[in-house]
C-alpha cells in the first residue's frame, strides 16, 4: 500500500476512534478496520482495509517523507498492526511515530537509504522486505531499494514491544503464572 509525504496520525487513525482500547481483542480488531480511513478517498481510491473487513491485504506500507507526523498517538502503529501490516517503509518518519512503532512492537518502521520508492512503487506491487540484508525488493518492477539498518530497535519489535522485550531480557519481572 503506497502513500505519499506527510501522512499524519489523523489520516492513519482519526481521533474519533481513539476510544477503542487495543488491549481488548474485539476493540483491537475494530481499530485495525479503521486504519487509514482518514486518507482522502480522491487521492487514495483503493482503501487500505476493504469495506466490511477488519484486516488489510497489504502487509507492507510504503510512504514518503515525514510519515506519522501530527499528534502523538500509540494508536497509529497499533491500528496498522491490527490491520495486518508488518512494516512501514518510508523516506523519513516523525520521530514519535518511529518511537511508538518500536514501543508497541506492532510494525517495523524501516527507513529508505535513498528516496524514490514511494514514487516508483504502486499499491498492489508484490514486495519483500529483507531485514537481514536491509533491502526492499519490488518483484513487480524488479527494482531494489536500500534500507537503513533497524539496529537495536529490531529485537524490541521482534519481542512484541518494549515491555515484552524488558520481560524477555530480565529487565523487569515476568508476569506471574
Amino acid at each position: 500500500f503506497v502513500v505519499g509525504d506527510n501522512i499524519d496520525t489523523d489520516q492513519i487513525i482519526p481521533a474519533e476512534h481513539l476510544t477503542l482500547v487495543p488491549s481488548k481483542p474485539d476493540e483491537y480488531r475494530k481499530l485495525g478496520s479503521f486504519a487509514f480511513v482518514g486518507l482522502p478517498a480522491a487521492a487514495y481510491p483503493i482503501p487500505f482495509v476493504a469495506p466490511g473487513e477488519e484486516s488489510s491485504r497489504y502487509a507492507v506500507i510504503i510512504g514518503g517523507a515525514n510519515f506519522g507526523c501530527g499528534s502523538s498517538r500509540e494508536h497509529a502503529p497499533v491500528a496498522l498492526g491490527a490491520a495486518g501490516a508488518r512494516a512501514v517503509v518510508a523516506e523519513g518518519y516523525a520521530r514519535i511515530f518511529f518511537r511508538n512503532s518500536v514501543a508497541t512492537g506492532e510494525v517495523y518502521p524501516l527507513e529508505l537509504a535513498d528516496s524514490g520508492a514511494s514514487k516508483e512503487c504502486k499499491t498492489g506491487d508484490v514486495v519483500t522486505v529483507d531485514l537481514d540484508n536491509s533491502v526492499l525488493i519490488n518483484h513487480t518492477s524488479g527494482k531494489q531499494y536500500k534500507l537503513k539498518p533497524i539496529g537495536d530497535a529490531g529485537p524490541v519489535i521482534e519481542a512484541g514491544g518494549i515491555f515484552a522485550y524488558a520481560r524477555k531480557t530480565g529487565m523487569i519481572a515476568s508476569k506471574s503464572a
